[in-house]
Order: C-alpha cells, then structure tokens, then sequence
C-alpha cells in the first residue's frame, strides 16, 4: 500500500507542481539566490515569487514564509476601521488566490497562517525586527519609497532569502524609490538574479495580452516624441 506523503510544513498541505509556461518562468523557477522579479503586468511575477518561497519552505529551507506590502494608495492605513489583520485581509486577496490555487484547496491560506509558518504584512509593521530563516516576498514594489524598500531588506537574518516583485513603469506613487533600490542592489556583491519579465511573458488571456503590449508600444512612442 503506498503511503499518503506527509506534509514538511506540518499544515496537511501538499503543494502542487509547477512548471514554467516561458524561458524567464522557468530561470525564476530555478533560481537558488536572492530574486528581483521585474516588467510587464500579467507575466505571473507575483505567483512564481510565492511557488518559490512555498516550496522552500517544504523543502526546509526556509521556516516561514512572509509576504510584505506597503498600503497603496493610503501609504498608512489608520483610517481603516479594525487591528491591523482587518486593516490588511484586503491587501491579501491576490495571495489567498494564489496559495488556494497553489495547493488546490480554499482554505489553504488560512491553514498555513493558522500554522505560522505563512504571514502578511505591511510595510508599516516591519521595523525593528529580525527575519530569521524567512522567506520575504516584497510585492508591488513599485509603491514603495527608498525608506521603506531599505527598511525591508536589513531585516533579514541568517538563512532568509528576498524575492521582489514589482515594475517601477507601473507606480501607483508619482516618487517611488525602486528605480534606485535596484541600482543599489544591481550593484552588491552578493549574487542576486534580476529576471527581467517582457510582454512574451505574459500568460494571461488574449486580450489581455494585447491590451498591455498596445499600451507599452504607445508608451514608447510617446517617450521617443521627447
């Protein structure tokens, strides 16, 4: 009789095998290093991110994995009503998508929070305390300014790796600071792989796929008039 595989993140929860639908899906899924996940809308950025660090953390390599966000477009999100778990459960219905579909079942969020080893955060929570063997995925990077991008990235501890995602074309904030983030991190030492996401990533529908290539073809052509 075969035996039922146990879960390694001891939340019952299996997660299902991915493979790459493009070359650049598949340099990301294969990355063992710190990852900037950047370009076009669509191109499953955010999913690949959250597969990686899901599957550290079955693999052992990692404890727990956090998600960090800033509060776009609020910046802080004291006006909202609640604790701060209220406060964020709207900024974390893109992942509870994800993790639902990554192990194949709704409730899947939820049970991994349950067993703290997956969290949600905003960038206004975070200061001044220490991830140790983490997984940080920082999201929608694009909204985030050079404080809050540093604050993020020193802290980490001992055995945690980053993944960002974000494009700084897409900024919901007029003065973001990802455009410098990433010209100090394309310049450490440190092994870092920047995948670069074009619009032959992308792998949404159709019409998707030709909305955000006609926009970023306009967008050239205004930026050559200049």
């Amino acid at each position: 009789m075969s035996k039922k595989k146990k879960s390694p993140t001891n939340s019952g929860l299996i997660k299902k095998a991915i493979f790459p639908l493009t070359e650049n899906q598949a340099i990301a899924l294969d990355s063992e290093s710190h990852m900037i996940l950047s370009g076009s809308a669509g191109t499953g950025k955010t999913f690949l991110a959250l597969n990686k660090a899901l599957q550290g953390l079955e693999d052992k390599i990692f404890e727990r994995v956090i998600i960090i966000r800033s509060a776009v477009a609020t910046r802080d999100i004291g006006f909202l009503k609640g604790n701060e778990a209220e406060k964020c459960a709207v900024y974390e219905l893109p992942y509870k998508q994800i993790v639902c579909e990554l192990f194949g079942r709704g409730d899947a969020y939820e049970i991994m929070k349950a067993h703290k080893v997956l969290e949600f955060a905003s960038t206004s929570y975070i200061r001044g305390i220490t991830l140790d063997k983490t997984c940080v995925v920082l999201d929608e990077a694009q909204n985030l300014t050079l404080h809050e991008l540093d604050t993020v990235i020193t802290r980490l501890g001992p055995g945690s790796r980053f993944i960002l995602c974000g494009d700084y074309t897409q900024a919901d904030l007029h003065k973001n600071g990802l455009k410098q983030f990433l010209n100090i991190l394309l310049r450490m030492k440190s092994k870092i792989d920047y995948i670069n996401f074009t619009s032959l990533d992308i792998v949404r529908d159709e019409f998707v796929k030709d909305y955000i290539m006609t926009k970023e073809r306009l967008d050239d052509e205004k930026s050559s008039y200049k």
